[in-house]
Formats: C-alpha cells, sequence, structure tokens
C-alpha cells in the first residue's frame, strides 16, 4: 500500500473515500466535520440521519467507521469516524488507531482504492499532531502488513497546515518497526 501525507483541502480530494472526523452524533459539527458536510451537501445530511436511525441508534461509538455516500464531494465514498476527545480523558492510543484501522475496512468494503485521511482528533478534540501522525501511520502500516486493507491500494493523509504535514511527513519517514509502538 502507498501512503503519503500532502497539505491540501481534503473536501477536494479525488479518491474513493474521504474520511469524515465525525462526531458520535453524524452531524454537521466544526472543523474538518463541518467543512465536509458543507461540501457534500444537504443529501449527506439525510443519509446520516438514516444510518442513526437504523444502524447506530445511541450514535456511532468512539473509533468505530461507518460509510455514507458522499454527495457533492468528488469522492464516491464517505466514511464517518469519531475520534477521542483527549478533553474528555479519551487518550487511549488504541482509541484512535482504531479510528484508522476501521476505516480502511469501511473503505475497502465499498470496494475503494484510494482513501484520503484528515488528522483525526487533533485540532478541537485536543490530541497533539505529533502522537496523531504516529499513531495514524502506525496503524495504516499495521493493516497493510497484516494484509487487512482489501482493495485499498492508496493512503493519502490531507492536512490543514504545515505544522500538521510535518508531523506526518516526518512518521512516515520513520521505519515500519520503529512506528510499531503507537
Amino acid at each position: 500500500m502507498e501512503i503519503e501525507a500532502v497539505r491540501g483541502d481534503i473536501t477536494r480530494e479525488r479518491v474513493d473515500v474521504i474520511v469524515n472526523a465525525a462526531n458520535s452524533a453524524l452531524a454537521p459539527g466544526g472543523g474538518v466535520c463541518g467543512a465536509i458536510h458543507r461540501a457534500a451537501g444537504p443529501s449527506l445530511e439525510g443519509e446520516c440521519r438514516q444510518v442513526r436511525r437504523t444502524i447506530y441508534p445511541d450514535g456511532l461509538p468512539v473509533g468505530a467507521a461507518v460509510a455514507t455516500g458522499a454527495g457533492m464531494l468528488p469522492a464516491r465514498y464517505l466514511v464517518h469516524t469519531v475520534g477521542p476527545n483527549a478533553y474528555r480523558g479519551e487518550t487511549d492510543p488504541d482509541l484512535l488507531a482504531s479510528c484508522f484501522t476501521s476505516s480502511l475496512w469501511a473503505a475497502a468494503e465499498v470496494g475503494a482504492q484510494t482513501v484520503a485521511f484528515p488528522a483525526i482528533s487533533s485540532g478541537i478534540f485536543g490530541w497533539d499532531v505529533h502522537d496523531v501522525a504516529r499513531i495514524a501511520v502506525a496503524a495504516v502500516r499495521g493493516v497493510a502488513e497484516r494484509h487487512e486493507q482489501g482493495t485499498v491500494e492508496r493512503v493519502r493523509f490531507v492536512l490543514f497546515s504545515d505544522d500538521a504535514l510535518a508531523a506526518f511527513r516526518e512518521a512516515l519517514a520513520e521505519p515500519a518497526t520503529a512506528s510499531r509502538g503507537a
């Protein structure tokens, strides 16, 4: 699997799946989630309400992932995942890693070959972007090493700031064995 990091706007990525750093209600919010909902248009909110009614009536759990259509985004699907919120005491690295692995599995279920991830849980959820980068890269590499990625051939981390881009490029430069301790 090819893994890369770029600076950009995730809502403009032409990939099979864009991963949304969602809230458990799958509702429009702030940050990446709000930008994705705005760019996807009103059909996304309806799909998310349907998922809440039928699959996750109590909300999408932290670390889980679910796919929907992508509305007006240039992707075929969205995969929504809820990252752990450090401000609420959710600081388990395995919970954050689960966001990335669960999202890859959901992407593979819809036949995706290309996936774009944001820096889940950094920003308003309070995780240090360097920790997110290290955990995210280790999680994605782990899926690839275990050949669990299904159809996914390329993962792109799409970062909004130069600091986040530098953190992910640093994590990608580490040997795969060094990043396993996440």
